[in-house]
């Protein structure tokens, strides 16, 4: 009887033994007996949400401007590509180069929009703008005295002292070819006279918000007359809705009658108005020393209407190039930001 129930007693030992080895190697008692592995436990849930990524619209070195959220799970731990950042500061000619959408006012481009600089013959379409606005009659007769002479520079011009033209003509020239001696004596032509007329060119940067705007004469040849990049986005919204100074400016050419019946054929100093490829709504070029070449337009490109200021380039090709530079990178950018 006690061989039998030992014989029984040492298997039920044995199970019991492997029941508490089994109890005391699962994963709920190993947390409960372990503080520390209960902490690196609540460690391991409460993994970070990895930043959310955005695509920069702007020179890499100008900040982000525009940025297009791409959302990642905060499950995916997975590595991610590096987006491709733009270069194109360093591609541009430019000292200062600005793209702006005129309906979003989106900013699409900014490389140091924020300095005044000289502008030169993109004065002309602040004189211009008064011009348009002054009411004066288009068709008067306009003449080239002495005064309209660009002493100052020694720039050339075509129309001799003594010549007459129309207001309109003389407008046309100004912003088209910016012909020196016309703006001058549209300048001069207005009630009250030269003092009067640049009074009524900065009174109207005023009004339109250009707080760093100044204006000293009409044709930019002075260093005195300057402006921002943002500045002069506001003068190229309000001269857009000026029909004349829009048609005037993108014309490829204009011819004029002067004294004895004689020909004088201009040409837009813009060639890009000449290129079917673009849709240039108005434009402005200029130089002078402490200028450099400039560039301003408002050109429609994928449907918008985008304002593109450039100031301060190498040479009058230059400016140009970074026009053309400046197009394929927004319509590369917008691109990939609809993706």
């Amino acid at each position: 009887m006690s061989f039998s129930l030992c014989r029984y007693a040492l298997p039920w030992s044995l199970v019991a033994s492997l029941a508490a080895i089994a109890l005391l190697s699962s994963p709920t008692s190993a947390q409960q007996s372990s503080p520390a592995h209960m902490r690196a436990s609540v460690n391991a849930q409460a993994t970070p949400i990895t930043p959310r990524r955005g695509h920069t619209l702007a020179g890499a070195s100008q900040g982000n401007v525009i940025q297009v959220a791409l959302r990642q799970s905060q499950h995916d731990t997975a590595p991610v590509a590096p987006l491709r950042q733009p270069t194109l500061g360093a591609q541009l000619h430019s000292e200062i180069a600005f793209v702006q959408d005129l309906s979003s006012a989106a900013v699409l481009y900014d490389q140091n929009s924020d300095q005044a600089r000289p502008i030169a013959s993109i004065s002309k379409l602040m004189m211009a703008l008064v011009v348009a606005e002054s009411g004066l009659p288009m068709d008067e007769m306009l003449s080239i005295s002495d005064e309209d002479v660009d002493r100052m520079r020694h720039s050339r011009s075509r129309l001799a002292v003594g010549t007459k033209l129309s207001r309109a003509s003389m407008l046309h020239l100004s912003l088209m070819s910016s012909e020196n001696r016309a703006a001058h004596a549209l300048g001069r032509h207005y009630p009250g006279g030269m003092p009067a007329f640049v009074r009524a060119m900065n009174d109207k940067a005023r009004a339109l918000g250009m707080r760093r705007t100044r204006f000293v004469e009409p044709t930019g040849l002075s260093e005195q007359n300057v402006s921002t990049p943002r500045d002069l986005v506001k003068l190229l919204r309000a001269t857009t809705n000026e029909p004349l100074i829009q048609r005037y400016s993108t014309d490829e050419s204009h011819e004029i009658t002067v004294g004895k019946g004689r020909s004088l054929k201009y040409n837009n100093t813009n060639r890009l108005v000449r290129n079917s490829q673009w849709d240039i709504q108005l434009s402005k070029t200029g130089f002078i020393n402490e200028a450099g070449h400039s560039l301003v337009m408002v050109a429609r490109i994928g449907g918008r209407d985008l304002a593109i200021v450039l100031l301060n380039a190498a040479g009058s090709y230059s400016r140009i190039g970074d026009a053309v530079r400046l197009r394929k990178f927004v319509e590369t950018e917008t691109n990939l930001a609809m993706l």
